[in-house]
C-alpha cells in the first residue's frame, strides 16, 4: 500500500510527464521576448555601437561593413559626433536595423510554431543557424575574453560583459532544437495523415 507521500511524488511526476508540450511552448514563447526583444534594440544607436567588435571580427559578416577593424574601438553609449559619424559612414546602423528586423521575423517564425508546424520548422532552423553564428564570436571576437591587462588574469575560460552576452545563446542554441524536433515532429504527423 502506498503512503500519501509516495502517491503525491507519484502524482507530481505524472504532471511533471505530462507538461512536455507546455515546455516546448514555453520555449517557443522565450524565443520570441528574447529575439524580438533584442532585434527591437538594434533600432538603437547604442546597440549598433556595441555589435560592432563582434560583426567586425566574424569572417561570415564584416563584410557588411565599410570599414576594417580595428577603427570600431569606440566606447558604447558614447556621443561623438566624429564617432558617430564613423559609424553612419561604416553602416553600423543600416546592419543593425536589417539584423534586428531578421532577428524579429525569427522569433515571430519560431513562436507561429504553436499553431503552424511548417513556419515553426522553419523559425527553428533560422533560430539556430542564427545561434551558432552567434556561438561563432567566441573564436572570432577578441574582446569576449579578458584582456592581458597585467593582473594575471586574462584569456580563457574568462569571459568579458561581452562574452557572457555570448555564451548564453548555448540556451537558446538548446532550446532552438527542442523547438525544431517538436516541429519535425508536427510536419511529418500531417504528412502521414
Amino acid at each position: 500500500m502506498k503512503t500519501k507521500l509516495q502517491k503525491l511524488f507519484l502524482a507530481a511526476l505524472t504532471l511533471a510527464a505530462s507538461s512536455q508540450k507546455l515546455g516546448i511552448n514555453l520555449i517557443r514563447v522565450a524565443i520570441l521576448v528574447i529575439f524580438v526583444w533584442i532585434g527591437g534594440l538594434k533600432f538603437w544607436n547604442y546597440e549598433a555601437e556595441g555589435i560592432v567588435p563582434f560583426v567586425a571580427n566574424s569572417p561570415f559578416m564584416s563584410f557588411f561593413y565599410d570599414k576594417p577593424a580595428p577603427e570600431y574601438k569606440l566606447k558604447e553609449g558614447e556621443f561623438d559626433e566624429a564617432k558617430h559619424r564613423w559609424h553612419v559612414e561604416n553602416n553600423t546602423y543600416g546592419f543593425s536595423r536589417g539584423l534586428g528586423i531578421l532577428i524579429m521575423a525569427i522569433g515571430i517564425l519560431t513562436f507561429l510554431g504553436i499553431f503552424f508546424p511548417k513556419i515553426g520548422l522553419a523559425g527553428a532552423a533560422l533560430a539556430v543557424i542564427m545561434t551558432v553564428g552567434t556561438l561563432s564570436f567566441l573564436v572570432t571576437t577578441p574582446e569576449v575574453w579578458v584582456p592581458d591587462l597585467g593582473s594575471g588574469e586574462h584569456g580563457f575560460p574568462l569571459l568579458t560583459g561581452a562574452g557572457r552576452l555570448v555564451i548564453k545563446d548555448t540556451a537558446i542554441l538548446a532550446g532552438a532544437i527542442v523547438v525544431l524536433a517538436d516541429s519535425a515532429k508536427r510536419v511529418l504527423n500531417q504528412l502521414e495523415k
